[in-house]
């Protein structure tokens, strides 16, 4: 009997966003998509779309396990894994609670690997796979009020690179998007969590209010904003590309930012931010 080989693709983070818009766009485009959310009652109308709909909390690892199986069960192996789950929780190194940090690498790592680990003897099996890891711009460069965003990414960057070479000869391919600012709910969760911190008698007051504000996306920041639609075309690029590339930045903005750390050198890109953000202490 020939071997079936799965192409069927599985998604984290589908209640809105670009999980929502990759899971519309490749099932348009005729894909087997499992679409996950942390509450699927979020996503049910997603089935509308063609896509399955499947429970799947990245901090809960029964959760998980639950969701591969179901898969696999269906489908003989997951043949494309996109992890798009995370959120970004922003404030000083010094204040953010501790708790904060532990929730962001859970759900934005942590979670990441535990999937990836449990998918990884499928796709080895059948000699094929691709997993489509969500990094950002902020995983090559780092703003000030980002430092436990910026280090999920970071390590989300570092592992997709010893994975790719790992496992490229099982016939999997690794790929990393990287976003630039996108229109979705990341820039009013982001903006939430420094308003929780908002202490009026933090020595960190003022850079918070600044921070907040280019945070804001109905400010300047807006302007540089692309849409989970382009993100989703990149993912889809990246699926059924014949020989996928080991990165794919997304959005001018994305490509101008990280240009710039790299040509500025350390010093000149803090110059540059000198500009757009009080220094706490002077």
């Amino acid at each position: 009997m020939t071997h079936q080989i799965s192409h069927a693709v599985l998604i984290t983070g589908c209640s809105t966003g670009i999980g929502r818009a990759t899971a519309e766009r490749l099932a348009r485009s005729g894909h087997t998509v499992y679409a996950t959310a942390r509450r699927p009652e979020t996503i049910q109308d997603l089935a509308s779309h063609g896509c399955r709909v499947l429970a799947l909390d990245v901090c809960d690892e029964r959760s998980i396990s639950a969701a591969v199986e179901a898969v696999e069960k269906s489908e003989g192996a997951v043949g494309a894994l996109v992890n798009n789950a995370g959120y970004g929780s922003e404030g000083p190194f010094e204040e953010v609670p501790m708790e904060e940090v532990r929730r962001q690498f859970e759900t934005n790592v942590f979670g990441l690997i535990q999937l990836t680990k449990l998918v990884l003897p499928g796709m080895r099996r059948q000699r094929f796979g691709r997993i489509v890891n969500l990094s950002s711009m902020g995983g090559r460069m780092t703003l000030p009020g980002g430092a436990f965003y910026h280090a999920t990414k970071y390590a989300v960057e570092a592992l997709s690179d010893a994975l790719r070479f790992e496992v490229s000869g099982f016939g999997i391919a690794v790929v990393l998007v990287e976003p630039g600012p996108i229109k979705t709910e990341f820039g009013p969760t982001a903006l939430e969590k420094i308003r929780s911190l908002g202490a009026a008698d933090s020595p960190y007051a003022k850079f918070c209010e600044v921070l907040g504000h280019h945070l804001d996306y109905a400010g300047p920041i807006g302007a540089l904003a692309g849409t989970p639609e382009a993100v989703a075309k990149v993912i889809e690029r990246a699926l059924t590309a014949r020989r996928p590339r080991a990165r794919y930045p997304v959005t001018l903005a994305a490509r101008g930012f990280m240009g710039a750390r790299r040509w500025l050198g350390a010093r000149g890109f803090d110059a540059i931010l000198r500009t757009q953000f009080p220094t706490p202490g002077r």
